[in-house]
Order: structure tokens, then C-alpha cells, then sequence
């Protein structure tokens, strides 16, 4: 069995794949093992996959076009044993204690699941540090019901939260990263927040997701999450985790979600989740958003 898996999806990534693959490579106190699933691009991107491949550095697959969130779960589907996963996105850099600081984290949890994430340090295109956004969570399921932000980036889980949350299939699935975390909350694994970075997470214009330090962003961001697409987005996955948990949580988490479910049909339940203590976050813009989601019903 592999000590580390690093799952890495790709999809027209050529431009900064191979300095992604090297600082895998160069992990320190680990050797990676690399499994890639393409997401059907048009580019050069296979071709260096298959460069590389050559060179006894990874394994990879080419899939029909399904979005990072289904490929990142399909490769967890299928990957060979491991006693840990992390997932890669193709164009960051990790620093070179990055695998190694998340295992140290994750071993005295070796007979429970559990789930490690960190701190990401923004930079440029070129990979010059810029000015981040810095995450504060209270690393509670409640919370994970209302602010969906962690980073699947740097994530990295052991073998027995991954057999958990490959016991069910998701349909509404926003992404990957956002699921796997708000599972392993609702059923009580170990959730490890470092608040120190050990990734260059690159914003280049063409990142499926990002984030940006500019003033207006937040504002931005908030009224965005009132467009269609986002309509019912927490509900949806908080529906979901019931579907495919339920019996595998905690009777307190059982109780929250089934008391935030019923809001979507009752309005008293519903006025009862504004001010709820189960439901605090550490972003206090996000939770204002979410108690005027939920007066609208659109949570």
C-alpha cells in the first residue's frame, strides 16, 4: 500500500502542468504516487502526461468531459490503496514539506477518518506571493452548512475517510472539495485546519476556481451567490449528506440538519435557524449572507 496518492485532475492545463508535477515530485519525507484522470482536453496536456508517464513519475487516464468536481471524485473512486489522498489541482506549485506536514498531522488518527487542509498563499501567474485571503473556521459541521470555502487543494484525507465518502455517489454536487469536507463534519471525523500555507495557489485568469484580494471582490462574490445557480446550493448538499449519511452521524448532527432541512418547508423552523449558535462562522460577511438567504428561502 502507498503511503500518499496525489489525485490530480487536469483539462487543458499545458501551460503550467510539468512545474506542478516537479513540485510533486520533490516532495520531501514521502514519495508520492500520481494518478491523473484527464478531463478530455485538446491541448499538449496529454502529451505531457504521457511524457512523464514514460518516465515512471505517474499513471493516467483519458475520460469523457464531466468538470473537475465528478473527475477529482472519480479518481478517488478508483484509486489504488493508499494510507492517504490528496488532491492536486494542475497549475500550483506546493511547497516541498507540503504532503509531509499534512501526514504528520494526520497519523495519530490513523484508526478513524479524518481530513487535513491548510492556508493557501496567493501569487501571480509567475508565482510571485501576492496579498491573500486569509480563512479563520471554526471547523464545526454547522458551520460547513453555511460557508462552503475550504480548498481542495490542499486537502489531504486518510484511507478511512475516503472508503466513507465513496459509499455514496452524490447527485447535486457543487464541488468535490466542498462535499468531501462537509461529509467528513457531518459524520464526525477528526478535520485538521493549518492555518500555515504550504501551496502557491496560482491566479492567472483562468483558474476554474480562485480566489482575489480586491475590495470589491467580497461584494462581488456575496451577490453572485443570489444568481440562479446558487439558489438552494447549501439545502441541496446539506439534502444530500442525509440521503447518503444519516445513520453514519452523530445524534447532535442529526439533529441540526434535520432542523435546517425543515426550514426549507416551515417558516417558524426557519426563523428559528437566524441566530442559532450551531450555525456561527468564522467569515461574519457570509454569515450575514446566509441569514438573508434564509429569510428568502433560498438557502
Amino acid at each position: 500500500m502507498n503511503t500518499i496518492t496525489v489525485l490530480l485532475s487536469t483539462y487543458n492545463g499545458e501551460r503550467y502542468l510539468e512545474q506542478q508535477l516537479r513540485s510533486i515530485v520533490g516532495q520531501t519525507g514521502c514519495q508520492p504516487a500520481i494518478a491523473v484522470r484527464d478531463d478530455d482536453s485538446t491541448d499538449r496536456t496529454c502529451e505531457i502526461l504521457e511524457e512523464w508517464h514514460q518516465r515512471g513519475h505517474l499513471s493516467w487516464c483519458q475520460g469523457e468531459n464531466v468538470g473537475p468536481a465528478r473527475s477529482f471524485l472519480d479518481l478517488l473512486t478508483h484509486a489504488a490503496p493508499s494510507r492517504y489522498y490528496a488532491f492536486s489541482d494542475q497549475d500550483d506549485y506546493w511547497q516541498p514539506e507540503k504532503l509531509q506536514t499534512a501526514i504528520s498531522a494526520l497519523e495519530p488518527y490513523e484508526d478513524s477518518p479524518a481530513l487535513y487542509f491548510c492556508q493557501t498563499q496567493l501569487a501571480d501567474a509567475q508565482l510571485n506571493p501576492i496579498e491573500s485571503v486569509i480563512i479563520h473556521p471554526l471547523v464545526t459541521f454547522g458551520e460547513a452548512l453555511v460557508w462552503q470555502f475550504v480548498g481542495g487543494c490542499t486537502m489531504v484525507m486518510n484511507h478511512r475517510l475516503r472508503d466513507i465518502v465513496c459509499q455514496y455517489e452524490p447527485q447535486y454536487l457543487s464541488m468535490h472539495d466542498v462535499w468531501i469536507y462537509d461529509v467528513a463534519l457531518a459524520i464526525g471525523a477528526k478535520v485538521i485546519f493549518d492555518p500555515v500555507p504550504h501551496i502557491l495557489y496560482r491566479q492567472h485568469g483562468n483558474n476554474v476556481t480562485g480566489q482575489t484580494t480586491s475590495r470589491l471582490a467580497p461584494w462581488k462574490d456575496r451577490l453572485s451567490r443570489f444568481g440562479k445557480g446558487h439558489f438552494h446550493s447549501r439545502s441541496s448538499v446539506a439534502a444530500e449528506i442525509k440521503q447518503g449519511f444519516w445513520h453514519q452521524m452523530p445524534a447532535d448532527h442529526q439533529d441540526l440538519l434535520g432542523r435546517y432541512l425543515r426550514g426549507k418547508h416551515h417558516l417558524l423552523d426557519r426563523l428559528r435557524l437566524l441566530g442559532d449558535r450551531h450555525l456561527q462562522c468564522g467569515d461574519a460577511g457570509t454569515y450575514r449572507n446566509f441569514c438573508i438567504a434564509t429569510l428568502l428561502n433560498i438557502y
